[in-house]
């Protein structure tokens, strides 16, 4: 982006930093809504932040492992891309867990831990989902995740150096970043209209905070798995996926299976309680 002597400012680091400081702010707008205490959300951003970050970069390694043994000093060098969603994702769980579980923090949800997980992760992934649309585009800059080549008027050209060998000869290519901070945007508007939404109808309780969470989860895995089709760097396969569609999918089952129980949970109670009054 620019140097100041030994400073230097890359474009992808800045779209990074500048989603999440968006975000951020999406968060604590939320976050007074619902009366929850700004130095809360300050603490557990730095460390969404800082772990998300490691979470992302570890994940990335682990699915290029053969590249960064033969190139160590690589895993350092962050400011050139290789952030993978999906490690964020799980970091962030994680981060969000710890947290509720050693602060106390006014203003969520529900008694259970449980409860308390999905009422603070339901604002965060608002402020992921704007984070995303904004962070995306620094894979621009840095001519990466890039699609197949094509002759759509809204193609991208991508320099010969970072095209891979077998599209040496192709110039335009789809611009799946844009596809994907497009999506993420469409996300982020869904969330915040059903935070809108239930904030208004005061129905702000522990199923709100789970469809939230879900909807985020389950409309990130269906772009990312779609997204994987047009893609065409390297991703592990497995039985003809690609890694990030195996684990969109996982996801999708995990979210899945998890709001039916309960759902089936809910019942349970709503029949036992309905027996005891009886």
């Amino acid at each position: 982006m620019f140097s100041f002597g030994v400073l230097r400012i890359y474009w992808y680091g800045f779209f990074i930093v500048l989603g999440v400081f968006l975000g951020l702010l999406v968060v604590l707008f939320l976050a007074k809504k619902y009366r929850i205490e700004k130095n809360d959300i300050l603490d557990l951003s730095f460390y969404l932040f800082v772990f998300g970050v490691i979470g992302a970069r570890v994940y990335d390694i682990f699915l290029e492992w053969q590249y960064y043994l033969k190139h160590p000093l690589d895993t350092l060098k962050i400011w050139e891309g290789g952030l993978a969603i999906h490690g964020g994702i799980l970091a962030g769980i994680l981060v969000i867990y710890f947290f509720i579980k050693k602060k106390k923090i006014k203003g969520l949800v529900g008694q259970s831990l449980l409860e308390k997980f999905f009422s603070l992760s339901s604002l965060v992934v608002v402020g992921v989902s704007l984070g995303q649309t904004i962070g995306r585009w620094g894979n621009y800059f840095n001519q990466e995740l890039f699609g197949r080549p094509t002759n759509v008027a809204w193609g991208i050209y991508i320099d010969p150096i970072n095209r891979p060998l077998e599209y040496l000869y192709s110039s335009w290519f789809h611009p799946t970043f844009l596809y994907e901070s497009i999506g993420c945007l469409i996300i982020f508007l869904i969330l915040i209209s059903c935070h809108w939404i239930f904030l208004k109808k005061k129905k702000n309780g522990f199923k709100s905070n789970v469809l939230i969470v879900s909807l985020y989860l389950i409309l990130y895995s269906v772009l990312r798995f779609s997204l994987e089709f047009v893609r065409i760097d390297f991703a592990p396969t497995f039985l003809g996926w690609r890694w990030p569609q195996i684990m969109s999918l996982l996801l999708i089952l995990i979210t899945i299976w998890f709001n039916i129980k309960i759902h089936f949970q809910e019942k349970l109670k709503y029949i036992n309680k309905n027996n005891y009054e009886k």
